[in-house]
């Protein structure tokens, strides 16, 4: 069925077609254990973890920066995209990049110190994905209900509705799931991230610490767009501060460049909207047909007269 594709890339042999099929086949069995391995992991987890700091699962509003709440209090009281960006940081206008504080550097300590101690305990951990290797997923430690959701729909929505008003979807839903995980880079460990694209229609990245050098982000161009080398991306590199979180779309290119020493770990939020993806999958552009999922899933949903 792919044959015409796969010639195009490279793929103009027997030998190397099945090769493909072999890693398709393989990532094909792994995403379809994914939720039952989930579903261990989260009883092992609270059956046996203890949290150091239990107080940061609660979220309060004293975790966030004044600059944060108030570009939230500005959009949701109606204010205009040309009236709210005075009070952002604009990264880059046209990629729609926007930079802002959102959490206290004391939040930021107790998050990082509650990710270690999870780490370091005997409990199973499920990875954020394929290319982050050391960073954790918080819906299975227990951060949705009470920290993820409520930031999601009482803050984030209400902002991306005026900063990306064209990928949040009409109607009450808007930002309606998310996938939040938090991600590491060392020197010996995962030390940069290739250019890539987020499964989400708004990404909020937001520095927690610790101490390092270098491990900017950069951002290129869109997914839909001719691609552009790191080298050329990066003379938008960002700089990361704890506490200072980047939004944007996900389907902005961008990737991470060398960490030249120390450790950062940062709290990524993919946040999607079933308006939207439901028209169109962002990760292979073809109209998806969703299956059963534990949680948020992917994000897509099912009308319940098309069930």
């Amino acid at each position: 069925q792919f044959g015409d594709q796969l010639a195009a890339n490279g793929c103009d042999s027997e030998a190397k077609r099945a090769e493909v099929l072999t890693q398709l086949k393989t990532e094909f069995d792994r995403r379809s254990r994914l939720d039952a391995e989930a579903v261990k992991r989260i009883r092992v987890i609270q059956a046996d973890y203890t949290p150091r700091h239990p107080e940061v699962y609660h979220l309060d509003d004293k975790y966030l920066r004044n600059q944060f709440r108030d570009v939230v209090d500005r959009c949701k009281r109606g204010d205009t995209l040309s009236q709210v960006l005075p009070f952002v940081d604009v990264i880059d206008a046209q990629k729609r990049v926007y930079k802002l504080e959102v959490f206290t550097e004391e939040f930021c300590r107790k998050l990082v110190e509650e990710v270690d101690h999870f780490n370091a305990s005997s409990v199973p951990k499920g990875r954020p994905n394929t290319m982050n290797n050391y960073g954790i997923l918080l819906n299975e430690l227990g951060f949705d209900d009470h920290f993820l959701t409520p930031l999601r729909e009482h803050y984030l929505n209400p902002m991306a509705r005026v900063l990306f008003p064209d990928w949040v979807g009409g109607g009450a839903g808007g930002l309606d799931s998310h996938r939040a995980f938090t991600i590491k880079y060392s020197a010996s460990a995962d030390a940069e991230l290739f250019t890539h694209f987020d499964n989400s229609e708004v990404t909020l990245n937001v520095c927690l610490g610790k101490e390092f050098a270098g491990s900017e982000v950069y951002f290129a161009n869109f997914r839909t767009e001719r691609r552009v080398s790191a080298a050329e991306a990066a003379v938008t590199a960002v700089e990361h501060r704890p506490g200072v979180g980047l939004i944007h779309l996900g389907q902005q290119m961008h990737g991470t460049l060398p960490v030249s020493d120390g450790e950062r770990q940062n709290l990524v939020v993919w946040m999607r909207s079933s308006a939207v993806r439901n028209r169109l999958c962002p990760m292979c552009d073809l109209k998806p047909e969703p299956i059963p999922a534990i949680g948020f899933g992917d994000g897509f949903t099912v009308d319940a007269n098309e069930s």
